[in-house]
């Protein structure tokens, strides 16, 4: 009976790799931004010559906006593969981000919310900068503030739980 333990257990534990398919999905998914950020970054290049103002600063926006979700993707995987598989061995490398192998889940859930919450706003600033040319409704400008809204209470939830969590232990 304790070989069928032990067999069980090893199954269970090496089954956290079944997750690295998932990571890779996302390196390349930040390839895609990247491909993506080249062509907003083109057409960027293009509007600075004929747009106005406001097109500029909607296109910067939108570049931060694929750069913000870029970094996002990058967190999750790093911190999700360093907390669910495998520590990721970068030897010495004075590359290696000072953040990598120290973020617990509790960070990672609060880095994820605060990436909602900026490229949410970022989108609500966008929409916010075009306003006089009556792309939006009230009623769907009122629903993007909304759901602004309920990202920053969410972060503040999430914060507002690891405070606790974090008192009540001391």
């Amino acid at each position: 009976m304790k070989k069928i333990e032990h067999f069980l257990e090893m199954v269970i534990f090496n089954s956290r790799w079944l997750l690295v398919p998932y990571y890779l999905g996302l390196v390349l998914a930040i390839a895609l931004l990247l491909v993506k950020f080249a062509k907003e970054f083109i057409s960027f290049t293009v509007m600075v010559f004929t747009g106005s103002g406001t097109d500029v600063i909607i296109g910067i926006l939108t570049l931060i906006d694929v750069v913000l979700l870029s970094n996002l993707l990058l967190i999750i995987i790093f911190a999700g593969y360093e907390n669910f598989v495998s520590k990721i061995d970068t030897g010495d490398s004075e590359d290696r981000p000072s953040w990598m192998g120290s973020v617990s889940f509790s960070d990672l859930k609060m880095k994820l919310i605060g990436s909602i919450v900026a490229i949410s706003g970022i989108e609500l600033l966008k929409a916010f900068v075009e306003i006089d040319k009556g792309y939006l409704t009230n009623e769907e400008l009122a629903w993007k503030v909304g759901i602004h809204m309920a990202f920053v209470m969410t972060g503040l939830l999430f914060a507002l739980s690891d405070w606790l969590t974090y008192n009540k232990k001391k």
